[in-house]
């Protein structure tokens, strides 16, 4: 089982999270692979932008102030994004909480499960990571859980796959 990191006591302790179960978090890796994918989006803006000013107008280097400021608020953003993200396992089903500003706490029953996806591009694979996607019913309840081991994400798939199966059975 993943070691278990409790969540800041800010998420914990808002009103809708349950404050009775154990939080487990996403590796602090996955800020480092969205900073990688903000510097490659950043660092292509910045090429058109420099391209644009030299065939058009030099005026186009004022794009470079708004663009600069984003990608050093997109780089420190991430680790307040992995900080933000957790999951828990209870009987009945799995609690996906996320959010800095937006704060959203997703409950998936595992009877609604359909089908769980383990998923990680090019990104996550150099970093060692992988996404869980939870389907269920309703478009709307589908849940993801980005940023884990991949030996976790194989065994959360295998354990909610069964426990979706064994209370589906039930129904």
């Amino acid at each position: 089982m993943a070691e278990v990191n409790p969540l800041p006591q800010a998420i914990v302790d808002e009103p809708f999270a349950p404050g009775d179960v154990v939080w487990q978090r996403i590796d602090p890796k996955w800020a480092t692979a969205q900073r990688l994918v903000g510097g490659i989006v950043f660092g292509v803006i910045t090429v058109v932008v420099a391209v644009l000013a030299v065939l058009l107008t030099p005026w186009i280097w004022l794009g470079l102030v708004l663009v600069l400021p984003l990608w050093l608020w997109d780089y420190l953003w991430a680790a307040r994004q992995v900080r933000a993200w957790g999951y828990a396992e209870r009987d009945d089903d799995l609690l996906v909480v996320k959010g800095i500003m937006f704060r959203s706490l997703v409950v998936v029953p595992y009877g609604r499960l359909q089908y769980v996806d383990v998923e990680a591009g090019p990104v996550d694979r150099r970093f060692g990571l992988a996404k869980v996607q939870l389907h269920t019913a309703s478009s709307d309840s589908d849940a993801a859980i980005p940023g884990l081991p991949p030996a976790e994400a194989a065994r959360l798939r295998d354990r909610l796959a069964a426990r979706g199966q064994a209370r589906l059975a039930g129904l």
